[in-house]
């Protein structure tokens, strides 16, 4: 979805807190303020999802939450079950990080695997899964490489970044990542996404979420 210049549309946002010293009262404040600004969801801590669920209630507003979060070489099984915990206590969307090393180590199988197994688990329970490829330690080739393999897995949205990593979304990664993804896969950008000139690019260039600690200062 194309916007004018310099307009971020609330319905593109993910408003995020993943800190890891972030406490109930600041997530009751991003869920509220998520409510306020009709934002498309809320990224939190798994810990938080249950949380998010009793200040959103009923609402629209998707929760949204991270698996094998920030590293991405955690196991798979254990990404499977913190993707079932998760979706038992309430989240509608998980943002799982590949296993980058595994991808620089030429394992593809390994990688795949790890994508599959979420993807599947997320699918089972009709919920969706984005996966997070972390742009800034991969090569050109690398990156095309990791978004044919989500599309091979079927996932629904590939993301750009956790935010820990060395560099967060930049316009040309998401450029990168529109050219070599079928038009059914989304992308989300996510990391250091702080002005809406930055946010409203993204978008121009393929983004359709943005995952963002600042997105009432966009608004």
């Amino acid at each position: 979805m194309s916007t004018p210049a310099n307009h971020v549309l609330p319905e593109h946002i993910e408003h995020t807190l993943l800190k890891p010293d972030c406490t109930g009262d600041q997530i009751t404040q991003l869920c509220e303020e998520a409510l306020q600004f009709n934002f498309a969801g809320v990224c939190v801590p798994p810990y938080y999802v249950q949380h998010a669920k009793k200040i959103l209630k009923q609402a629209e507003t998707r929760i949204v939450t991270v698996v094998g979060f920030p590293l991405g070489y955690s196991t798979v099984s254990s990404k499977v079950e913190e993707t079932k915990k998760a979706i038992n206590a309430g989240a509608h969307e998980i943002d799982m990080v590949i296993n980058i090393a595994a991808l620089k180590n030429g394992d593809i199988a390994t990688v795949q695997n790890d994508i599959q197994s979420v993807v599947t688990a997320c699918h089972l329970q009709n919920k969706q899964c984005k996966v997070i490829i972390e742009t800034c330690y991969l090569t050109e080739d690398e990156i095309k490489l990791a978004c044919k393999i989500c599309a091979d897995c079927e996932a629904d949205y590939v993301k750009t970044s956790t935010g820990y990593g060395t560099a967060g979304a930049t316009v040309e990664a998401v450029q990168l990542m529109r050219k070599c993804l079928p038009a059914k896969i989304k992308i989300k950008a996510a990391g250091g996404i702080r002005t809406k000139e930055l946010a409203d690019a993204l978008i121009q260039a393929g983004a359709n979420r943005i995952g963002t600690s600042s997105g009432p200062k966009l608004i």
